[in-house]
């Protein structure tokens, strides 16, 4: 351990807080919270740890840590720098489903729609449904029962719905604020539970039509109560108080956590959320996270009542929340606990073979080639490659893997400007050199490993740049390819020296999808700069024509066969002025006749 860490240790406080763990780029990796600081940092370098755990201590070379008044204050604090870093081992509770739900909108004529984001706009929010179909079938329900306004905005005359008894037609009739504030309040009670209390009435109504003789209007009564019967009574675990409610269970295995969350709304059992992530920290403190990034980062929408396991402390979330937070003890809400913790057992059980496989591929084969290659352990690798044809429109690429996987909002295009065409030694120098004084000027993030595809010629420039010129201390390796233009050796050192690696190896397998990445995206970006030349080259030197205007006529006749043969009238129709029409046929024209 380094001497800063052991006295940074040393005089650690025993007060509640936060801290932020470091990398040697000075990035903030992983930040935690604890109920008392001294104690919980230090666990880190003392004692054994799980596989992942160890992972995250060997990059840490620096810690800070941030005192709070209480629990409450860590866990607020954790959050918003979780959110203000986005440390790379928090990342696993990211987030990324979103669930439908129904708004009631807050308008002078309200109307019922579907969405996906929930906003403090004074509308009444109902769900989350498990998906898009539940949500739209019981809007369609709500559609034929309450007569409220259907059209985003307001027509001059009523429409079909006002004719199928739909719509109150606001759009000629004046309808008063009290009729809307009863519809709402009927619909709020049907989406709480009242539903059966409106299956009633229709029942009454439909029998009444059917006394009367009046068999299509019962027959439309009957179609709403099988459609209230098929929409809202489908499901078998339920409660009978309707109250909206999550319930949250965990389980821990082998240095992972599964956390399940059943959304219960309207007294059922409607969806559940499955989240699956490392664990740095105790189990319960990191339940108290997740469930804060849950609302607060996630925004899902908070419920009446949340219920949780034991040993969780149902006091913090409450006041973190603002809702009422309970830990049954007995009876159907511990039942729904037990079942969310046995559920998240399962998942995890089910996924662990696939979670290492992962892994194995990924961080795992960093550290195959790290001790390969007698380095640090290369968590961020940045691969070059040129491309061109002949030496014609040459142009380079690089690639960014962190942890074993593309970082593509990293990735770069080069356009060389100043090595000659058929110098790919001069490109590779270049390209190299324009990387690494931006990432210098800007303070990037630099890489562990640099792979250049290519051999020695072209690692020995790379070399002469990062070392030589802008003084870094940067290991470089050579991609060499075989007759079949395949990964075949790993070439590294000084002098360079073949890396033996296994071709059945993890570490061998990300050498090739690294390889086979970079080539893939410069011959890419190399085959668009030809496209792109070879249609425009023949637009380029006509007055008035600029990019804007080439796009708007490659797009309207095809291709510059069809310009070519264009009159001035036809141009025109495609949208260009009657001077700019003129030179375009008059440019090519002039290329016929000096032809002839």
């Amino acid at each position: 351990m380094k001497e800063l860490l052991k006295q940074k240790l040393e005089i650690l406080p025993e007060h509640p807080g936060c801290y932020l763990m470091k990398d040697r780029q000075g990035t903030v990796i992983y930040v935690g919270k604890a109920k008392r600081l001294k104690q919980r940092v230090r666990s880190y370098f003392t004692g054994s740890h799980d596989g992942k755990t160890q992972r995250l201590v060997r990059e840490i070379v620096d810690f800070e840590t941030i005192i709070t008044s209480s629990d409450l204050e860590a866990l607020v604090l954790e959050l918003n720098l979780i959110k203000q870093y986005d440390p790379k081992y928090n990342v696993m509770l990211k987030d990324d489903k979103s669930y439908p739900y129904l708004k009631i909108t807050a308008e002078r004529h309200p109307k019922l729609i579907i969405t996906r984001m929930v906003k403090k706009d004074k509308g009444k929010y109902f769900g989350p449904y498990p998906n898009a179909y539940a949500a739209t079938e019981t809007k369609k329900l709500l559609d034929r029962i309450y007569p409220y306004r259907k059209c985003h905005t307001l027509p001059n005359r009523v429409c079909l719905y006002y004719h199928l008894g739909q719509c109150l037609a606001p759009c000629v009739n004046e309808v008063k604020e009290e009729t809307y504030k009863d519809m709402v309040v009927n619909i709020t009670r049907f989406l709480n539970g009242g539903y059966k209390e409106v299956k009633k009435e229709l029942t009454a109504k439909m029998e009444a039509a059917a006394a009367e003789l009046e068999f299509e209007r019962a027959k439309e009564y009957r179609d709403q109560i099988t459609n209230i019967e098929a929409v809202m009574e489908r499901q078998t675990v339920s409660m009978n108080d309707f109250t909206d409610r999550d319930i949250f269970g965990y389980a821990v295995d082998r240095g992972w956590m599964c956390v399940q969350v059943f959304f219960m709304r309207q007294g059922k059992l409607i969806e559940r959320d499955v989240s699956l992530f490392p664990l740095y920290q105790e189990p319960e403190e990191e339940l108290l996270t997740f469930i804060g990034r849950f609302y607060e980062a996630f925004d899902h929408l908070k419920p009446p009542e949340i219920l949780l396991p034991e040993k969780i402390d149902a006091e913090i979330v409450q006041q973190l929340l603002d809702t009422n937070v309970f830990i049954p003890q007995r009876g159907k809400k511990k039942d729904l606990v037990k079942l969310a913790e046995k559920n998240a057992k399962i998942s995890l059980k089910e996924k662990f073979q696939l979670i290492e496989r992962q892994e194995s591929r990924t961080i795992g084969a960093c550290e195959e080639l790290g001790e390969a290659m007698n380095i640090s352990v290369p968590l961020r690798i940045e691969a070059f490659d040129n491309s061109h044809t002949y030496g014609a429109d040459p142009v380079s690429a690089m690639v960014s893997f962190v942890d074993g996987k593309p970082n593509r909002k990293d990735y770069r295009k080069y356009k060389t400007k100043t090595a000659a065409k058929h110098d790919d030694y001069g490109a590779m120098r270049e390209v190299v050199r324009r990387r690494y004084i931006r990432v210098l000027k800007e303070n990037l993030p630099l890489p562990d490993l640099i792979v250049i595809d290519g051999g020695k010629g072209q690692m020995e420039v790379a070399r002469e740049v990062v070392e030589d010129e802008l003084g870094l201390s940067i290991p470089i390796a050579g991609l060499a390819k075989d007759e079949k233009h395949q990964t075949s050796q790993l070439l590294y050192g000084d002098p360079v020296e073949i890396i033996p690696l296994k071709r059945t190896s993890e570490a061998f397998y990300l050498l090739q999808r690294i390889q086979d990445e970079v080539h893939r995206f410069a011959i890419t970006f190399h085959r668009q700069r030809r496209s792109t030349k070879s249609i425009a080259s023949a637009l380029d030197d006509i007055p008035g024509v600029g990019a804007k205007r080439k796009t708007q006529l490659l797009k309207h006749f095809g291709s510059v066969k069809n310009i070519r043969t264009a009159t001035v009238e036809t141009l025109r129709d495609a949208g260009m002025p009657q001077n700019v029409a003129e030179s375009i046929a008059s440019y090519f024209t002039e290329q016929v006749e000096q032809k002839e």
